[in-house]
């Protein structure tokens, strides 16, 4: 069932939180002015920083369905807008063969298998949905400047049937984890803001909607252990998903506080690159908990 629109970046924060999703103010007035000005939003940062999330907390406190776009390395127009059923297309020629009947109509939405892109720009109940280009830098110049297009007009085209144009703009959301440049044509479509870790108050708030079961003292460890993990030389920083993972591991195994040898067995949890692993075995992991523990008291 849709939502009321939001009125305020207090209304964005507030409404967010109900999702379980905390949002900082400067994050929160860029998606005010998103939804106010039907503009696209880029969100561009470091992998695990919350920029998926958001789209999902905006679709569900707005009420609209969520329609998502996974790029990767040679994703191109057509997939990413149609399809025809080629089997069901063969399936009913043959049938018109054996039946003597007039052949069908092959190019007729019965055979059209929608993608994001076009399903986006379809009516949906409840509004405009939220579509989540997710991880736009995978995908190459080309795709870029045919997406450009495509959020300009609102519109895709099929050649076989038409173009077909959004009654009302969709809710568009980009994401990068900053592996390539984007293109600044494609961002000056649309309005910016850089997702970055969270300081240690707001991932505390983070964590406490995320993970409410863990105590106090628990979730002050761990936010704190993480936060000085990201000062490390890492192949890859622990981002706020993670944070919650690891979380939600510690409570599953009944921990308590945190100790050397919990850490050493958890670190898949946080961690995902054997190198980083093996670099915060044995006394590192106790000489960060140790500063860990005489920064919290």
């Amino acid at each position: 069932m849709p939502h009321a629109p939001m009125d305020s970046i207090d209304d964005v924060q507030a409404r967010l939180a109900e999702q379980d999703y905390v949002c900082g103010r400067a994050l929160a007035t860029v998606v005010f002015l998103a939804l106010a000005l039907d503009r696209p939003l880029f969100l561009e940062g470091e992998a695990g920083t919350g920029k998926t999330e958001i789209a999902k907390a905006l679709a569900a406190t707005l009420g609209r369905r969520l329609i998502r776009l996974q790029c990767y390395e040679g994703l191109d127009a057509h997939s990413a807008v149609y399809e025809w059923n080629f089997a069901a297309q063969m399936v009913a020629i043959r049938t018109a063969e054996a039946t003597q009947s007039a052949p069908p109509d092959l190019f007729s939405d019965d055979f059209l298998i929608a993608r994001p892109l076009l399903e986006a720009m379809r009516p949906q109940p409840g509004g405009p949905p939220v579509l989540l280009i997710d991880e736009i830098d995978r995908t190459d110049a080309p795709f870029e400047a045919f997406l450009l297009e495509a959020l300009s007009d609102h519109q895709v085209t099929i050649p076989e049937t038409g173009t077909v144009k959004a009654p009302e703009p969709p809710i568009v959301i980009l994401t990068s984890n900053r592996t390539r440049e984007v293109h600044d044509a494609l961002k000056r479509r649309c309005l910016y803001h850089w997702v970055d870790y969270p300081d240690h108050a707001r991932e505390m708030e983070i964590l406490a909607a995320r993970a409410p079961e863990a105590a106090e003292r628990l979730s002050r460890e761990v936010v704190a252990f993480v936060q000085r993990l990201r000062g490390e030389d890492l192949f890859k920083r622990p981002g706020v998903a993670e944070t919650i993972d690891w979380a939600k591991c510690l409570l599953a195994l009944d921990v308590i506080d945190l100790s050397p040898e919990v850490i050493a067995d958890t670190l898949g949890a946080l961690l995902k690159y054997q190198d980083d692993i093996q670099r915060l075995q044995g006394s590192e992991a106790k000489r960060i908990l140790d500063e860990v523990r005489a920064e919290i008291g």
